[in-house]
């Protein structure tokens, strides 16, 4: 078995659980999934089944897409609904302030990560430490933001919940947005709740839920959620036939007469994927390749 399945996470499990679902429903123990998502959000999580892990590189680099609430009038340890969370008695901004302090976020910026996130530096994870009282001082790295629309305004006793539409690159971390918008704004907010509505090129309308993928088992017809990784890759194409299809997954390298591309591309025999290649001055170098028993 080799693909992707588009999963609907639901709040509440972790992103390895979801791995072990997909385990123990078409009992393969090679399962990937390509981008986390926290236990507190929803929405789509690639999973890659069988050989399509070799490819979770490149899926999880996309762009991706977010319906988020962020909640302006407090301050979280976690930057986001797992708190602890401390309310500040700062004053609430209006629409306009909103508006314009998330416009200064679309772009290439610098943003810093979560104290507790999976980070790591010095051999050490950053939520690990944060929890046993010894934070860590993570650098801060550029992201790209192409877009942060202003959704909803939703007021209540002491806090506003501000609802967004972000689209980003990969490595962005909207909990750091949140926290940035608070302190640019100067009430404090966090992330109050998270969907993801896009990533790898699959969109949250076609995802599938846990209990539809156990009611496909069920039917034996757990294939019907499975995707075809080739579709998926965010690569140029380039189509061998069966002489040189056998030289690449051997190895070699294959001189492409004419060829329209430079760089890292996705190789296929006929429609079929066979790899992953690079190719430079019309040599077509592999990279990654699938054995013959395992093609898309």
């Amino acid at each position: 078995m080799l693909g992707v399945v588009n999963l609907d996470k639901p709040v509440g499990p972790t992103s390895h659980d979801m791995v072990g679902l997909l385990r123990r429903l078409t009992g393969t123990r090679r399962i990937g999934h390509a981008g986390t998502l926290d236990p507190l959000a929803s929405g789509v999580l690639p999973i890659l089944v069988g050989a399509a892990t070799r490819f979770s590189e490149e899926l999880t680099g996309g762009r991706k897409g977010y319906d988020a609430v962020i909640r302006l009038g407090a301050r979280s340890a976690t930057d986001d609904a797992e708190g602890p969370i401390v309310a500040s008695d700062a004053e609430l901004p209006d629409e306009d302030a909103v508006r314009a302090a998330l416009a200064t976020f679309v772009g290439v910026i610098d943003q810093r990560p979560p104290a507790f996130s999976a980070r790591k530096q010095g051999g050490r994870i950053a939520h690990r430490a944060a929890r046993a009282g010894e934070p860590m001082d993570l650098p801060a790295r550029s992201v790209t933001i192409h877009a942060l629309v202003l959704q909803s305004i939703c007021p209540g006793s002491g806090w506003l919940d501000v609802g967004v539409d972000l689209r980003c690159g990969a490595g962005t971390y909207v909990r750091s947005i949140a926290r940035d918008l608070g302190d640019q704004l100067g009430c404090g907010a966090y992330l109050r709740a998270l969907r993801r509505t896009e990533a790898a090129g699959l969109g949250v309308d076609t995802a599938v839920t846990p209990e539809r993928l156990q009611a496909l088992a069920v039917d034996g017809r757990l294939g019907d959620a499975i995707l075809s990784v080739g579709d998926l890759l965010p690569l140029p194409r380039v189509t061998l036939d069966r002489d040189a299809a056998v030289a690449f997954r051997n190895g070699s390298a294959r001189l492409l007469v004419d060829a329209a591309v430079e760089g890292r591309a996705a190789v296929f025999e006929d429609r079929v994927l066979i790899g992953i290649g690079s190719v430079r001055a019309n040599m077509l170098q592999p990279d990654k390749v699938l054995p013959a028993e395992t093609v898309d």
